[in-house]
């Protein structure tokens, strides 16, 4: 994967652009860091579809994830009655 300083993918996007859709991921490095990949879009999706189970792969799984869905009890709060005049 090659890799572009952010001056560089800024200054020749167009080339940063084509480099992404005939070669493939371009690396974007911030202060000698990498930082962010440019990814062509069909990739992008396949990766979307691949790491995002569907409903159906959800309600089939043996673990419920129920545990995170309410408060826990007696941990609520609640505000202070207001006096009726």
């Amino acid at each position: 994967m090659h890799s572009w300083p952010v001056q560089d993918a800024k200054a020749r996007f167009s080339e940063f652009l084509s480099a992404c859709l005939t070669q493939g991921p371009q690396m974007v490095t911030k202060r000698g860091t990498d930082t962010a990949v440019l990814v062509p879009l069909r990739e992008w999706q396949r990766l979307q579809a691949v790491g995002r189970p569907s409903v159906k792969q959800l309600l089939l799984q043996d673990d419920a994830r129920t545990q995170d869905l309410g408060a826990v009890r007696g941990q609520a709060k609640r505000r202070k009655p207001v006096p009726l005049n």
